[in-house]
């Protein structure tokens, strides 16, 4: 894993072995920022990395300028990692570790984009799950985007606010915003 883009371009994330992790693929990730860029100015976002693993998603918007984002994640190794590097690079992320489920349902602050890479292997009810508690609990901020990450085998767009799917390899990222 590096960072693709910004202020540590080029840097690699090498994280301990024993994460329960599957870092988003740096093709895949650079696709998906080059979508973001035609879009957003990373410095005025605020953004909310669930299930965050290796940080990878996290430091990316970080190193694109982002000033705000919060990491959650329920593995206490994982969230230590996040809070280390952020220490190390200096970048400013905001560390939660807790089950995703229960800070989304606890949940009151707004985000510009979400970003959700849960693992592969949760069940259809559980991605449903995220994405009616993001908009149940309304956390989108004006033109803001919730982005779920799953295997191919699973299909979202049946869901509310569904606007595209994008695929690279064996994943796909699905997009929903709620026009205010």
């Amino acid at each position: 894993m590096r960072i693709i883009s910004g202020t540590h371009k080029g840097r690699r994330i090498t994280a301990p072995k024993n994460l329960p992790v599957r870092p988003t693929k740096d093709m895949a990730k650079e696709a998906l920022f080059n979508i973001l860029s035609n879009r957003y100015y990373f410095e005025e976002l605020k953004v909310l990395d669930l299930f965050a693993g290796t940080g990878n998603m996290s430091f990316e918007f970080a190193s694109r300028g982002c000033k705000e984002i919060t990491s959650v994640d329920d593995h206490a190794g994982c969230i230590s990692f996040i809070a280390d590097k952020a220490k190390e690079w200096e970048f400013l992320i905001a560390t939660r570790r807790m089950d995703v489920f229960k800070f989304l349902d606890k949940a009151h602050e707004k985000y510009d984009l979400i970003f959700a890479d849960p693992p592969y292997d949760i069940s259809d009810e559980e991605f449903d799950l995220i994405h009616k508690l993001v908009f149940e609990k309304d956390m989108l901020l004006q033109d803001g985007i919730l982005i779920i990450e799953h295997a191919k085998r699973t299909d979202l767009s049946h869901l509310d606010f569904f606007t595209t799917v994008r695929k690279y390899g064996n994943s796909r990222f699905t997009f929903f915003e709620a026009k205010k």
